[in-house]
């Protein structure tokens, strides 16, 4: 069952969605993060896969992604941490976030059957050119698993040829460039994300930046959700020495607050 593909997520508006990094601080703290997330009411997380050369990462998810690895993570590590989260009862759909040369590593096929066997639901690998997708795509379909596509402000003249393989959700990359937060967008981007919504048929997701209270409703307003990164890992960083203790309820109730208040 692809939760994606269910009403619960697709009928939902000001949909919010948290991106975290499997294994940061550590593989057990990143699994009750994940839980602590959806008892905040959490739509949706994008579970992140720790690499060496992340090419669409600004230094904070950078940071946690050798933290991460420093702990142990890696692609069949961050599968295994799902698989556990929904043993331990995580319900909202998770998306492996990650890059081609893991995949490549492992293979199409055995990662998209680790997914399926992890009660997974959608995959998004940043630098896998939407021209050089099918394979993956196939094996996605095969099982159920949504493959997200990303659509950012320079791919006008691709916007309608991606949407309408939309899958889960479309992520549209509020800015070019690496991820981060910021303090402004373009002013372009209400009619541009418009645009997409007019041709897509799945929800169309922001990110890239998002991380105030402001910047949420904004794109809330004009987007089908939000997704937020940096803000939650750097969040999640200035509480590492507390979260790594055999006792993690304190930073784990200042995280659920954090998220409870940029969905106010």
């Amino acid at each position: 069952m692809n939760r994606l593909k269910q009403d619960a997520f697709q009928s939902k508006k000001e949909r919010f969605v948290p991106y975290i990094m499997s294994s940061d601080p550590s593989y057990e703290a990143s699994i009750d993060i994940a839980l602590t997330l959806e008892e905040a009411g959490v739509d949706a997380i994008e579970w992140g896969v720790p690499f060496s050369d992340p090419l669409a990462d600004g230094p904070v998810i950078q940071e946690a992604g050798d933290r991460a690895r420093k702990a142990g993570g890696g692609l069949r590590r961050a599968v295994e941490g799902a698989k556990e989260a929904r043993a331990k009862g995580l319900t909202v759909p998770l998306v492996l976030f990650t890059y081609i040369n893991p995949v490549l590593s492992v293979g199409f096929k055995e990662v998209i059957e680790l997914m399926e066997d992890a009660d997974m639901d959608g995959i998004l690998i940043p630098d896998l050119p939407f021209e050089e997708s099918e394979e993956l795509r196939a094996l996605c379909n095969e099982k159920g698993i949504s493959l997200i596509s990303l659509v950012a402000p320079s791919s006008k003249n691709r916007m309608e040829k991606i949407s309408r393989l939309g899958d889960g959700f479309i992520y549209y990359v509020t800015s070019l460039g690496v991820t981060g937060t910021r303090e402004s967008f373009a002013e372009e981007l209400s009619e541009s994300i418009q645009k997409l919504r007019d041709v897509a048929s799945v929800p169309v997701l922001a990110g890239f930046g998002i991380s105030t209270r402001e910047h949420v409703q904004h794109f809330q307003s004009i987007a089908d959700g939000v997704i937020v990164g940096s803000a939650l890992v750097r969040f999640i960083s200035e509480r590492e020495d507390t979260l790594l203790q055999a006792n993690r309820e304190k930073p784990l109730q200042e995280i659920k607050s954090f998220i409870e208040e940029l969905c106010s």
